[in-house]
């Protein structure tokens, strides 16, 4: 049987990993992310409702959505100038085109903004946190899918040190329970992604179905399947605090309007 999309990226990535160790060791790559400046924090503003925007070039169920040429700088500064509280960027090469290059990049063009940059990947070792870290991120993605028990405690651990933002994602109420179970940590946002990572199907539904699956406290964040003000409208009525839309954003030709237009949209309901 055909691996599914999910256990495919978490092969690679465990390849990747790997490979970079043996370029150098864990210990010092956390030397080296601990040797730069402090990244900045996520800001949530007062209105209840922010956004994460996203870098991402290639996308499995769309192919490549900008072109190559793109400048990945002045796209970060667009959405940081409209109000973005942090800036997503795909690291994982072989189905998104990305690089850590590229998150080095865009955390230095966040730099003047005081906007952090995520690292959104398939991470499956805390060695990837540290590298998050030394190329500039102020957070990171984290798949439950991806991370049992034995792990996520040290990936959760690698960020706190790290002192990075995490955003742990959940697809079902299974993953959701989860989140009810793992250390808490300063920065925690629990996401839930409405895209099966195992089929690449969106099922919007599932924001709706689970909205009441959250553990109490950490901000709720929307993942995928947002492509309009009235999506992201939609999602702030159910009670998410934050949405995360790259798609949209990367194929538009005006981005930062389109930005501040899904912003007012989630505002507006939240008030």
């Amino acid at each position: 049987m055909a691996k599914d999309f999910l256990a495919t990226m978490a092969e690679h990535s465990q390849r990747r990993v790997r490979a970079a160790i043996r370029e150098e060791s864990l210990e010092s790559v956390r030397a080296r992310a601990l040797s730069t400046n402090r990244p900045p924090r996520m800001k949530l503003d007062s209105a209840g409702f922010d956004l994460i925007a996203e870098i991402k070039l290639s996308a499995p169920s769309a192919g490549r959505l900008v072109d190559a040429g793109m400048d990945i700088a002045t796209q970060a500064r667009t959405y940081a100038a409209a109000g973005a509280a942090a800036v997503s960027v795909l690291t994982e090469p072989r189905r998104f085109s990305g690089s850590l290059e590229h998150l080095s990049t865009v955390s230095a063009a966040l730099a003047e903004h005081r906007v952090p940059a995520m690292r959104k990947d398939f991470l499956v070792h805390p060695y990837q946190v540290w590298e998050a870290r030394a190329a500039g991120a102020g957070g990171v993605l984290l798949i439950l899918k991806l991370l049992d028990d034995a792990v996520l405690p040290d990936m959760l651990a690698a960020a706190s040190e790290a002192q990075l933002f995490v955003l742990l994602e959940a697809f079902d109420k299974a993953d959701l329970g989860r989140c009810r179970r793992v250390a808490v940590i300063p920065a925690l946002l629990v996401g839930l992604n409405c895209r099966n990572l195992r089929s690449l199907a969106i099922e919007p539904g599932r924001f709706g179905q689970l909205a009441g699956d959250f553990p109490e406290g950490p901000p709720r964040v929307a993942e995928s399947g947002l492509d309009s003000p009235a999506d992201v409208a939609l999602v702030a009525g159910l009670g998410y605090d934050l949405a995360l839309v790259g798609s949209a954003l990367m194929q538009s030709s005006a981005p930062g309007e389109l930005l501040r237009d899904m912003l007012e949209a989630g505002r507006e309901v939240r008030v």
